[in-house]
């Protein structure tokens, strides 16, 4: 009997193979991809970047909006004296003054040309003329400088028979100054201001709880909008294209009315407050900060003012939620609830279930793109409040500080700490959010 002995002949392993390079064709091809593709990048590059840089290089500067014009020199020329005929003399008179009240400018130079028939009889030493041509070399003025001087003249005949008035011809007049915005002279004051005000992290805070809520109230609001108008019913359709109003209406709109229905004195919504006697007098909702609430024998204050913005932010923006999350609910096949009803689950059970895990996704893209949006809004709490009765926010501090207080360092500064708070966020979010979800 024979026995069979297993083959111990070692199989060499197969050469792998060498990856292969890339060829000349290929790389010419790729630089031409990359050299079409340049102005395409380049102008999204300057579209993006162009603002932001600008942002942060305003921020280190103390500039205001009257920096924004170079400082130079304004003059303004008079005739003092009457001439009526041939011999008579008079001054021309010029008024300069430096436009700016802290930048110097150096080199100043006033030129003009005299009217003609008129002669120069008593010129000032700083002055030199030509014919009828006069240069004044004035040297350095300091911010704030004014000074007033004058040149004598003799009338001639020629200028009696056709009289010029002087400040029909205006003088040119140069200098050299820096530019704060040209400079490369940086500062961090603006920054240390920001932190260092009573008013930035009550501002903060109200900036959190107006973006944390009002992005939390715009998705569920339109979490439910969606459940509810995923149903089949008879007009469902023009349900659906009501429930888009509040977003495609113009915000100047959507505040004018609800600053109308809330109104104190006339409002609507008081009015009815009032007849079913739950209030004996109108409430400010957009001018009260705080009002005391007691629930179950604690009273604390309720930021009304605030609230009742919050409320605003999610009734104007949850139908782009509303939007998205139908259009989700729309693609979740509908065998999976078919047999879940089998099972004998509730309808609470099949959209925690069921609907939910399906959602997670759409809801994170939401919310971040919600919170970035309300974190910068401005223009839904200037219009109702203007920032008043505790709902200023980052964004509204941006507008008082640059525009309000004429502090374009100050409100640069400010935005460039609104851009990292977000950008941590962003981070954050990708970190740990995004990777849960992938």
């Amino acid at each position: 009997m024979t026995t069979a002995t297993p083959n111990t002949t070692s199989q060499t392993p197969a050469p792998q193979r060498k990856k292969r390079g890339i060829g000349p064709m290929e790389r010419r091809e790729a630089r031409l991809a990359y050299s079409l593709l340049m102005p395409t990048f380049a102008i999204v590059l300057g579209i993006v970047l162009f603002p932001l840089i600008a942002n942060f290089w305003i921020s280190a500067k103390p500039v205001t909006l009257g920096d924004l014009r170079s400082p130079r020199i304004i003059a303004s020329e008079r005739l003092r004296g009457d001439l009526e005929k041939a011999g008579d003399e008079a001054r021309i008179e010029y008024r300069v003054r430096n436009s700016s009240q802290s930048q110097e400018i150096r080199n100043v130079t006033l030129s003009d040309t005299l009217p003609a028939g008129l002669s120069l009889t008593k010129p000032d030493s700083r002055c030199r003329v030509t014919g009828r041509e006069m240069m004044c070399e004035l040297g350095d003025w300091e911010g704030g400088s004014r000074e007033r001087f004058s040149i004598g003249v003799t009338a001639q005949q020629a200028y009696i028979d056709n009289p010029v008035k002087p400040r029909d011809n205006e003088p040119v007049l140069t200098g050299t100054a820096d530019n704060i915005l040209t400079n490369f002279e940086f500062t961090f004051d603006n920054f240390i201001g920001v932190f260092n005000s009573r008013e930035f992290w009550p501002v903060f805070w109200v900036t959190i709880a107006y973006t944390v809520f009002g992005t939390g109230g715009a998705l569920i609001l339109g979490l439910f909008a969606a459940q509810l108008l995923h149903q089949k019913f008879p007009g469902r359709s023009i349900l659906r294209g009501l429930f888009l109003f509040p977003y495609v209406a113009p915000v100047i709109a959507v505040a004018f009315t609800w600053l109308i229905l809330l109104d104190p004195f006339s409002g609507t919504f008081n009015a009815v407050l009032q007849k079913m006697n739950i209030t004996n007098e109108g409430i400010n909702f957009f001018g009260s900060r705080s009002v005391p609430i007691t629930f179950f024998g604690v009273t604390f204050e309720f930021p009304l003012a605030l609230a009742t913005v919050i409320a605003f932010e999610a009734w104007r923006y949850f139908p782009l939620s509303f939007l998205f999350i139908l259009a989700r609910m729309q693609s979740i096949s509908s065998d999976m609830y078919e047999a879940a009803e089998v099972d004998g689950a509730t309808p609470l059970q099949q959209f925690w279930h069921i609907s939910m895990p399906q959602l997670i996704g759409i809801l994170s893209t939401l919310f971040l793109l919600r919170f970035i949006w309300t974190f910068n809004k401005f223009d839904d709490i200037f219009l109702l409040t203007g920032g008043a009765a505790g709902t200023r926010t980052l964004t509204v501090d941006v507008y008082e500080q640059g525009f309000a207080l004429s502090n374009l360092g100050a409100g640069a500064a400010v935005a460039v700490v609104i851009f990292f708070m977000l950008l941590v966020f962003a981070i954050v979010y990708f970190r740990f959010v995004h990777r849960e979800d992938s």
